[in-house]
C-alpha cells in the first residue's frame, strides 16, 4: 500500500513540474502604455513581442531588490506595463508595473501592483527602459 502511495505522489509531482514548466515557457509579450497629459490617462504605446527581450525584462524584475511597501510618487507614472500571456488556454493574472524616471533621467523607479517598490541601478534601468520604450534612457 505504501509503495502505491509513493508512486502516486511521484506521478503527481511529475505532472505538476511539467505544467509549471509549460507556464514559464509560454510565449508572452509586454504591453506598454504611456501617460498622456498630467492626469492619470494612458494610451497604448507599444508591445514587446521578442521573446529574448521579454525574458530579459523578467530577469531584471526577478533580480531587483523589491521593497514590500506602498510607495507614493509625486506624479503619475510615465509608463506602465504588464506581461500578456499569448496562450488563450491559460489564464494568468499578471502584475501591473508602473515606471518613473528619477529627476536626472538616469534611473528607473518601479511600483509593482501598488505594493512593492524598487529603484533600479543605472545598468538595469538602461536595459529595462530601452526594451520597454525602444529609446535610450539618457535620450529623454
Amino acid at each position: 500500500m505504501f509503495k502505491y502511495f509513493i508512486f502516486i505522489i511521484g506521478i503527481f509531482s511529475m505532472i505538476l513540474v511539467g505544467c509549471s514548466t509549460d507556464l514559464q515557457n509560454t510565449e508572452q509579450s509586454i504591453v506598454v502604455e504611456k501617460s498622456i497629459g498630467d492626469e492619470n490617462n494612458y494610451e497604448d504605446f507599444r508591445e514587446v513581442t521578442d521573446n529574448e527581450q521579454v525574458q530579459k525584462i523578467k530577469e531584471i524584475l526577478k533580480e531587483a531588490n523589491w521593497i514590500n511597501a506602498k510607495a507614493e510618487m509625486a506624479s503619475p507614472p510615465v509608463y506602465r506595463f504588464a506581461f500578456r500571456n499569448n496562450n488563450p488556454n491559460l489564464e494568468v493574472k499578471a502584475p501591473l508595473y508602473q515606471l518613473w524616471m528619477t529627476p536626472n533621467d538616469d534611473n528607473v523607479e518601479l511600483i509593482r501592483d501598488g505594493n512593492a517598490y524598487v529603484k533600479l541601478d543605472k545598468i538595469m534601468s538602461g536595459e529595462l527602459f530601452e526594451i520597454i520604450t525602444g529609446e535610450k534612457l539618457t535620450d529623454q
